[in-house]
């Protein structure tokens, strides 16, 4: 079969003439190729948009940050005495500071040992901390910082050993090996600076004998107890109290790092200098603030020119944009002017819009920020400056506070009245507990607190008083790491004796009861009861709210509706009124939010033309498909007219041959 030209007797090109035929069968298949490179464009454009928005919402949601317009700074005349930090809740002053002494963390040390590898001993050390008073020589637990032990099992007994497992089990306590020369000495350190933080060891020692001078019990330490029986480590650093002095008033802190001496300020001491003073001065961080307004302008001029790129129309080049027209582009411009225009709703606050902090809107699109307004509505009213942005609310009362809104929450001022204040569990014994604690006969409880089990097994002993054994298992159930994980405490009181347990947390998850052990009628009587905690209940506007633990929050279908308020007070009644403002930021960022969704315009856009090009693939497969089909046609069509010239042309031949060789007849 001939397919090329010469092929026979025929000059037919069969290829030459099929591709000519199929490029003008392929016209089709170019222009779908063009509408597929303009849709992909427009799927880039909306990108585009979408890279822009996004760096928008990331400049708005700095705005619609609360705490960023509660920023406080602080700085100290001389850096090498101490340094300082400020919280959301400093006010600007200024403070002289004099440091007399440091803090101290508490620091013991074993007897010498040939080796870190020689063997000391198994059973379990148990670290209490709290203070020791020298003069009457008592030392009192620190109810704020639980007991922690320390399983040393076989294998872990030598000096090394003993190190490791101290140190793996994280309980506030770092061990250490030295060597003096004469020998490695196992020291033990407070990780916490201060007089309360002295360290009290106590040993259940695997030869029975907890307090004696062989096996594990050279590591205990009663510093009430005879050298030698109890008392069998050596005291190398005494715990110390920092002490300074700010505006001549005398201050002692267990800690160099100060965090409720100057209200929302920390202050980290660095040195101790009787005698020299510096100053502390604490300020607003309106840089925090004017920044924030800055990135978000940046962010917005960035976007409003990718808007003008992709949607407007280029005189000088005679191009319109990949989006002119589009309905869906035009509705973001739109909806993203009005919500910086008139998005807000501002109640009771002298600055109520953004050109009052200097946000203007020029003739082009963009924004600009004046920097002398800002700076003068920072100077007047900078507490004012975050309800032109954030969500905020005013309360009329000092036990009400903010805890957040929902998105349904409307702007408005409402009345709060508790009807119910909230409460905690607690488990009160039946009668005085008993001082005295016998290992193994009345040392161990097992309670729930919050739903969470928790057992305890308190030191042996008698102790001075029923405040003494209060703290004693308020430091152990506090230590239990059960507890601990879900973020549970108690604290531990006693009345005549009596004992009280009480969940740190409020409302009806809040519960502590004891469920069994040897101790518990020791402790807590034959009959104790168990009373469990109680939401707070009352109105928000006048419609009943839903309480959590201290917080209200406004009833579904109200104006209130998601506005959660704690109620950090124990009495009822009225509570006065709260005002709850949305600023610009919010509601942009809501726009927004709304634009970039999963299900959003942008998405549904992109969707769109997405599927449009699924359809143009397979258009293009079905057309290519039929271009494969035609083309074979055609060849077998042209293969075929060929292989006929080719025949037709041999019988001319032949004829040709035959008439010449006729013979010639003559006239």
């Amino acid at each position: 079969m001939a397919t090329t030209a010469g092929v026979g007797t025929t000059n037919l090109d069969v290829n030459a003439i099929v591709s000519q035929l199929m490029n003008v069968e392929r016209r089709p298949l170019a222009a779908l190729a063009s509408q597929q490179s303009q849709v992909q464009a427009r799927i880039s454009a909306w990108g585009r948009v979408k890279g822009a928005l996004v760096a928008l919402q990331n400049a708005i949601r700095d705005l619609d940050t609360p705490e960023r317009f509660r920023t406080m700074k602080a700085s100290v005349g001389d850096a090498s005495l101490a340094s300082a930090s400020a919280s959301a809740s400093a006010a600007p002053g200024s403070y002289t500071l004099e440091v007399l002494a440091l803090a101290q963390a508490h620091k013991l040390r074993s007897v010498s040992f040939a080796s870190a590898l020689d063997e000391v001993g198994t059973g379990t050390l148990t670290f209490q901390f709290g203070t020791y008073d020298s003069a009457t020589n008592t030392f009192t637990l620190n109810p704020a910082k639980p007991a922690q032990s320390v399983v040393i099992a076989a294998g872990q007994g030598s000096l090394a050993g003993i190190r490791d497992a101290v140190n793996a089990a994280g309980i506030g306590v770092s061990a250490s090996l030295v060597n003096d020369g004469t020998g490695e000495r196992l020291v033990f350190t407070s990780k916490d600076a201060g007089r309360a933080s002295s360290l009290r060891v106590s040993v259940a020692d695997s030869d029975r004998n907890h307090t004696d001078e062989a096996g594990l019990s050279r590591l205990a330490y009663d510093p009430t107890a005879a050298a030698g029986s109890g008392r069998n480590l050596t005291e190398t650093t005494a715990a110390q109290d920092a002490s300074l002095r700010l505006d001549g008033i005398a201050v002692t802190k267990p800690s160099n790092t100060v965090s409720d001496a100057i209200q929302g300020v920390t202050l980290e001491l660095l040195k101790a200098a009787p005698g020299t003073t510096t100053t502390v001065t604490v300020t607003r961080d309106a840089e925090a603030v004017k920044s924030a307004v800055r990135k978000f302008i940046e962010a917005h001029n960035a976007a409003a020119a990718v808007f003008k790129d992709l949607m407007g129309y280029n005189a000088q080049t005679k191009q319109a944009g990949q989006l002119q027209g589009d309905a869906v582009g035009i509705s973001i411009v739109s909806r993203l002017r009005s919500a910086i225009v008139s998005g807000a709703q501002i109640l009771s606050a002298s600055l109520s819009s953004l050109s009052q902090v200097g946000v203007r809107f020029q003739a082009d699109g963009t924004l600009a920020l004046d920097e002398a307004a800002l700076a003068a509505a920072m100077d007047s009213a900078f507490d004012d400056i975050a309800t032109v942005f954030t969500r905020t609310l005013k309360a009329g009362h000092a036990a009400v506070s903010y805890r957040g809104a929902g998105e349904n929450t409307r702007a408005g001022t409402y009345e709060v009245v508790v009807t119910r204040a909230a409460t905690r569990g607690t488990l009160a014994g039946s009668a005085a507990a008993g001082l005295t604690i016998t290992a193994g006969v009345n040392d161990t409880v097992a309670f729930t607190v919050d739903g969470v089990a928790a057992s305890v097994t308190l030191a042996a002993g008698t102790y001075a008083s029923a405040d003494a054994l209060a703290a004693e298992l308020q430091t152990k159930l506090n230590g239990v790491q059960a507890l601990a994980d879900a973020g549970i405490s108690v604290s531990v009181t006693q009345s005549a004796g009596v004992l009280t347990v009480t969940s740190a947390r409020y409302g009806s998850d809040s519960r502590v009861a004891v469920e069994s052990g040897a101790g518990a009628a020791n402790l807590f009587g034959a009959a104790p009861t168990s009373t469990a905690g109680q939401d707070v209940a009352g109105t928000i506007n006048g419609v009943a709210a839903s309480g959590a633990g201290r917080v209200l929050t406004g009833a579904a279908g109200d104006a209130a509706e998601g506005l959660m308020l704690e109620i950090a007070s124990d009495d009822t009644g009225s509570f006065g009124t709260v005002t709850f403002s949305i600023g610009y930021a919010h509601r942009i960022s809501r726009v927004l939010d709304e634009m970039l969704a999963e299900g959003g315009a942008i998405a549904a856009r992109t969707d769109g033309l997405n599927e449009r090009l699924k359809a143009f693939d397979r258009r293009r497969t079905a057309l290519e498909e039929r271009l494969g089909r035609t083309e074979q046609r055609y060849r077998a069509q042209f293969v075929a007219l060929d292989a006929m010239l080719a025949r037709m042309n041999s019988t001319a031949s032949f004829l040709a041959n035959q008439l010449a060789a006729l013979p010639k007849t003559r006239t």
